[in-house]
């Protein structure tokens, strides 16, 4: 019987980060650290893992994926971060965590073997989210995985009850200024460079959101598809969709070629 990439959300936690490290001073504040074998400097992925910005889900499903960036030698930064169900975690709690995490990786450039000029955002769902909103900040590319990118659009599909709605507090109409500070398609341009990455049988964020983001970036965001995949395969180590996700990440790390010779 074929995998589902589902199951990641229930396998086994990886093997232990090489570091776990707090980054501020609430209780969800911190991230797994894992470092490639060798001397470095190693380029750095910062991770938000997704589930719906709600507090049972965590970090560990992703510990799989960065256990293969180590492997290929790449560091990540896999962080934690408060959500909805966790004091403060509603919008824009997450989203504050999350950029806060992302200052911290100053501070592991200076103690660890890190690159500073190779530093990369990603996320995964609703992690996707809070990473592009990031970039915003951080000036970093990022690569967005089955990313909810349109949170306007996301709320009127899903309604009321919806993800979307309970992590910003109502549906568009009002909150409004909620939609225009924490949606990805509202923040347009980003001025970074971006990958999404999107099965186009996702049954959880519609492929054709990465499709209509992508046509509305204009040129500063690139769109793979992947053929017959679903919501989870881009951060199953065990599909066969997975190396696209690390091929994105890579090409994020490389310098991006003058505009003359694209």
């Amino acid at each position: 019987m074929a995998r589902d990439s589902r199951d990641i959300l229930d396998d086994p936690p990886p093997p232990a980060a090489d570091a776990r490290l707090v980054y501020g001073p609430e209780p969800k504040l911190f991230g797994d650290l894992r470092l490639p074998v060798g001397d470095g400097p190693f380029p750095l992925v910062v991770f938000v893992h997704g589930g719906g910005w709600e507090a049972q889900y965590n970090l560990i499903s992703a510990g799989h994926l960065c256990v293969e960036l180590r492997n290929a030698g790449i560091a990540s930064w896999n962080v934690e971060y408060r959500a909805c169900g966790d004091v403060g975690g509603p919008w824009p709690g997450a989203g504050d965590d999350v950029a806060r995490s992302v200052e911290f990786t100053a501070e592991l450039i200076e103690r660890y073997a890190l690159d500073e000029e190779r530093v990369v955002l990603a996320g995964h769902s609703a992690g996707g989210q809070l990473a592009l909103w990031a970039a915003t900040r951080a000036r970093l590319p990022v690569v967005a995985l089955a990313a909810v990118s349109d949170m306007r659009e996301s709320a009127v599909r899903v309604g009321p009850d919806g993800a979307v709605a309970r992590f910003l507090g109502g549906m568009p109409d009002d909150v409004p200024d909620r939609y225009a500070e924490a949606s990805p398609r509202e923040l347009l341009p980003l001025s970074v460079r971006q990958i999404l990455v999107h099965g186009d049988a996702d049954s959880g964020v519609p492929y054709a959101q990465s499709e209509s983001y992508v046509e509305a970036a204009a040129g500063e965001a690139e769109l793979v598809t992947l053929a017959g995949a679903g919501h989870f395969e881009p951060i199953d180590p065990q599909a066969g969709e997975f190396p696209a996700t690390v091929t994105a990440i890579r090409s994020l790390l490389e310098p991006s070629p003058p505009a003359d010779a694209r």
